[in-house]
């Protein structure tokens, strides 16, 4: 059996966003008060706007280090272990209740389609005190999968 060879593929803006679109499970990466780095597992979608976005509520760490200094980066990781992923660099920004009702809804329309009921969805959302953080991309890795170095690939 051939080995796995690693690949690293550039994309474009777009590219990224098609790439990101129907991948949801991320570790967005922050700043603490000191400096150091913290990691949250999590949801997000692509708004549409081109920016990523996360549901969180105000006292998570998440939010409250992202509102101290907005420099975040998202790893974005397929379902599967071994598939591609992608890291990404930028500015967010912390919409909390009642701003953040409407970028909720599209939240979840982008990733889950349409709700059985938006009112009820919308009074869900106020009565939690939900915020989303919208990541705007300014850089990104290459698209990236594990594996052997090509220097390992099998020779024709």
């Amino acid at each position: 059996m051939a080995p796995n060879i690693a690949t690293n593929t550039r994309v474009s803006p777009a590219d990224l966003l098609d790439f990101v679109r129907p991948r949801h499970r991320a570790i967005l990466l922050t700043r603490r008060a000191d400096g150091s780095p913290q990691g949250s597992p999590l949801t997000c979608g692509v708004d549409d706007s081109g920016r990523i976005v996360v549901s969180t509520y105000p006292e998570r760490a998440k939010t409250r280090n992202a509102k101290r200094d907005p420099r975040v980066s998202l790893i974005v990781l397929s379902d599967e272990w071994n598939g591609p992923w992608v890291q990404i660099d930028g500015t967010a920004e912390v919409i909390d209740s009642p701003d953040s009702v409407e970028p909720l809804v599209e939240y979840y329309r982008n990733i889950a389609g349409e709700h059985p009921d938006w009112d009820e969805y919308r009074e869900a959302m106020l009565k939690q005190g939900k915020s989303i953080i919208r990541v705007t991309p300014e850089r990104w890795g290459p698209v990236a999968t594990g594996g052997f170095p090509a220097r390992l690939a099998p020779q024709d």
